[in-house]
């Protein structure tokens, strides 16, 4: 059975939509980053990287959500576009986009605009001129398509799924989704499935600690309170 390290965060979510569409049998384990578990001696020979989620398949452990949904996409054989090396370039290509820009610029956005000790003008201007710049990529994409794939339902659909809930957040703009119609009509599809109900109830199935105190902060934004390095 797939042991499956996760929180509330929107990484963990895409891969609760997976696990959930697939019918994969699995343990779910929480995570509580402010509290810190993910320090532990335990969590880190799963995760080197102190992040969720992971999961652990027999043998295999992987982590960073992308390569997780990739994973299970290829163990399955579900919630892939067609057998083409044009299709498959294709969806990586997307995939990748969520995984290295749509995912850390959106984070980023919210870092320093509601977090970061010092509120820097340049990397509040740049994150969220950088986050609004690829949610209006993934809004072009799904202009006269239904999915992000076209026709076909895949991971990079659940992977924009994780993430934009977050959107009015990252942009500090309530009204947002009246600029991404498309992705607003996706989220509503997917947000209909069984699915995503069950996924996103997950989460509140557990009680992670909602309070940002000063130990939540150390554990998850060490930095701030790391010396200098010279």
């Amino acid at each position: 059975m797939i042991e499956f390290f996760f929180n509330a965060a929107p990484n963990p979510l895409k891969v609760s939509l997976f696990l959930e569409e697939s019918g994969l049998e699995y343990r779910p384990v929480p995570i509580d980053t402010k509290r810190g578990d993910q320090h532990t001696d335990g969590y880190r020979a799963i995760n080197p990287n102190s992040k969720v989620p992971a999961i652990r398949d027999g043998e295999a452990v992987i982590f960073d959500s992308n390569a997780i949904l990739l994973y299970l996409a290829e163990k399955t054989g579900l919630f892939l576009p067609e057998d083409t090396l044009t299709a498959r370039g294709e969806m990586l290509s997307w995939l990748m986009f969520i995984a290295t820009g749509v995912g850390p610029y959106s984070g980023q956005a919210f870092h320093f605009r509601n977090i970061a000790p010092e509120k820097l003008a340049y990397a509040i201007k740049r994150y969220h001129y950088e986050a609004n710049r690829h949610w209006q990529i993934v809004e072009d994409r799904l202009k006269g398509r239904q999915y992000m794939m076209g026709d076909t339902y895949t991971i990079v659909d659940m992977a924009v799924w994780g993430w934009a809930p977050r959107i009015p957040f990252v942009l500090a703009e309530e009204t947002a989704f009246e600029r991404f119609p498309n992705i607003r009509r996706l989220m509503d599809e997917l947000d209909a499935r069984p699915a995503a109900r069950c996924a996103s109830a997950l989460a509140k199935k557990h009680e992670f600690q909602m309070e940002m105190d000063d130990t939540a902060m150390r554990n998850l934004y060490p930095q701030i309170f790391a010396p200098d390095i010279r």
